[in-house]
């Protein structure tokens, strides 16, 4: 079955590259009885892909469940998995079999398997080492004949170092990895999804499906969507109940709609996504220079008697207030720097040499947070805020630089 008819069978809505080999690993692995592990933050779509691995193997008539093990109660969990004896603990008045029994032949999805409770983990690895279980509160070891697909979104490599997670299960379980890319990753599929999920709301109540302005959709797609399909389709839903009047979303309208982010969307193209603050800086402000290596070029021109570049110069010179925006904010932890272009239409021309000389990185970040306090008389939160930073981190640039305002 080809990776076209995946999609659609599924509702598997995009083109990514990363997403698509996802859906790949998932078509080979599903005629084998391998292990899988599928990696992936919530709300990314991970409980599709036990679903294509059982019904495209040869367990597709057998039973398929799906357990959140996040949502058992550790008292309980060996019992739902495993099943009990009548009599085991208070409460068993009937022994009770478990999914490892009932789905025998078939398939078991152990959704959160990162939250499972170490004893219970013991259990596991014996089932899958060797198809054998004992139920709670026998002796009886017994068989069985279950495909293991498990996800998670936790960092089970720390959960290792911290004593939270066997490690002979993780590789057990790890057999055949599948990870699915946040929708961060994925800003080709951001629009499609909108549009699905905007027409899907329009079909059911029987309304005009909303729209996104260029500027909106350029919005859409840098947000960071930490809560990643499942948060678009809420906000999709929002906006498509609450905007009655006005179905063309302007940025100003979808403002109101993003929650605010702890850290700030990715620069349109950016693919690298593990920058620092520093090396954001840096690249911005190597950006600059070499503009300013241009302006410096035409500047030179002109004092040497190329008159006929004092032209070129006047519509130049106006870039110079723009390279002199303001950051309005830095992402703390991730990768995102937007400038906002300085308002101010008496901006003083500063010869393009001297502005060279002065690219120092520490310079320009503390000139910043100096003009953002004066902006607020002093007062840190108001002054973090604008710079899109944690009051903390600027408590310690204040004192690193040594700001006294």
């Amino acid at each position: 079955m080809d990776i076209q008819t995946i999609k659609q069978r599924y509702k598997i809505i995009g083109n990514d590259p990363y997403l698509n080999r996802a859906i790949e690993v998932a078509v080979q692995v599903a005629s084998t009885d391998l292990t899988v592990l599928i990696n992936g933050e919530s709300g990314t779509g991970k409980d599709v892909f036990p679903r294509i691995i059982h019904d495209n193997s040869s367990r597709k008539h057998g039973q398929y469940f799906a357990i959140n093990c996040g949502a058992i109660p550790e008292g309980t969990i060996d019992s739902e998995l495993f099943g009990h004896e009548k009599g085991a603990f208070t409460g068993a008045v009937d022994s009770r079999k478990g999914y490892f029994e009932v789905a025998d032949g078939g398939t078991l999805f152990l959704d959160e398997v990162g939250e499972l409770p170490l004893a219970t983990q013991a259990r596991l690895l014996r089932v899958l080492e060797n198809g054998e279980f004992i139920k709670v509160g026998s002796s009886k070891v017994q068989k069985t004949n279950v495909r293991v697909v498990a996800a998670t979104n936790v960092d089970i490599p720390e959960a290792i170092k911290n004593g939270r997670f066997r490690e002979d299960l993780y590789y057990r379980l790890n057999t055949i990895p599948i990870s699915i890319p946040p929708l961060r990753d994925r800003k080709g599929d951001i629009i499609l999804l909108f549009k699905k999920f905007a027409f899907d709301f329009a079909e059911k109540y029987h309304e005009t499906p909303i729209s996104l302005t260029p500027e909106a959709q350029l919005m859409f797609e840098s947000y960071r969507w930490d809560g990643n399909i499942r948060q678009l389709k809420n906000v999709t839903d929002q906006i498509s109940i609450m905007e009655k009047e006005e179905r063309v979303i302007t940025p100003e309208v979808l403002s109101g709609y993003l929650p605010k982010q702890t850290s700030l969307p990715i620069l349109a193209g950016e693919k690298d996504h593990d920058f620092s603050e520093r090396d954001i800086l840096y690249k911005v402000l190597f950006d600059m220079k070499k503009d300013l290596m241009e302006l410096r070029k035409t500047v030179d021109d002109l004092t040497n008697g190329q008159v006929a570049a004092a032209s070129q110069v006047e519509k130049t010179q106006p870039s110079i207030t723009q390279i002199y925006g303001k950051v309005l904010n830095v992402a703390e932890d991730e990768d995102t720097l937007i400038f906002d272009q300085a308002q101010d239409a008496e901006a003083e021309f500063v010869p393009a040499k001297q502005i060279i000389d002065s690219l120092s990185l520490q310079d320009k970040e503390k000139e910043v947070i100096i003009k953002a306090l004066k902006k607020y008389k002093g007062k840190r939160r108001e002054a973090s805020n604008e710079l899109g930073i944690s009051e903390r981190t600027l408590y310690r640039k204040i004192k690193d630089y040594g700001i006294d305002i």
